[in-house]
């Protein structure tokens, strides 16, 4: 079983970008539904994943915070267009920018379509309490906020947040 333990942080400015090694534009959606998840009747999201000429499938366990189960596995191309075909929800569309920071690598997801403004750095650990660099431009903690993960934007994208939700963390 894989685990994955991962921070999330909005990002400030752009400041980021000049330190970004590479670029992969994603398109992703998800075969179940944030309502289900959130009233228990479903324990994992189930997420199709198309990076490039790459395309995956995914699993992660519904636990909130920076630690939860995930297994992933690579599909064909032309399945995971299928699939995506069937997904619930909004089509997920971002640029994800790879940014290494001391000895970690940062993966700033750039938003685009109904979630397009929406900047957020993730950064995986190999344990919960791991202490990492923490860039000027990784701004406020959002891991344990539920709106900012994928599934979620899928549901409610970034576009029909109130101003109060775009600045409350």
């Amino acid at each position: 079983m894989g685990i994955e333990i991962e921070r999330k942080f909005l990002v400030l400015g752009d400041a980021w970008r000049s330190q970004a090694s590479r670029h992969q534009r994603m398109a992703q959606g998800y075969l179940n539904d944030a309502a289900s998840l959130q009233a228990g009747a479903q324990k994992a999201s189930v997420r199709v994943r198309i990076a490039g000429e790459q395309a995956a499938l995914n699993l992660k366990s519904r636990e909130l915070g920076a630690s939860r189960q995930e297994f992933e596995y690579a599909i064909p191309l032309a399945d995971a267009e299928a699939l995506l075909a069937l997904c619930v929800g909004g089509a997920i569309d971002k640029t994800r920018h790879y940014v290494t920071v001391g000895a970690h690598l940062w993966e700033v997801d750039e938003f685009h379509g109904d979630n397009a403004g929406l900047v957020v750095a993730e950064i995986e650990l190999g344990a919960v309490d791991e202490a990492f660099e923490r860039p000027s431009w990784a701004g406020s903690e959002v891991t344990e906020h539920a709106r900012y993960y994928n599934l979620a934007l899928s549901a409610r994208p970034y576009a029909q947040w109130t101003d109060e939700e775009k600045h409350a963390c």
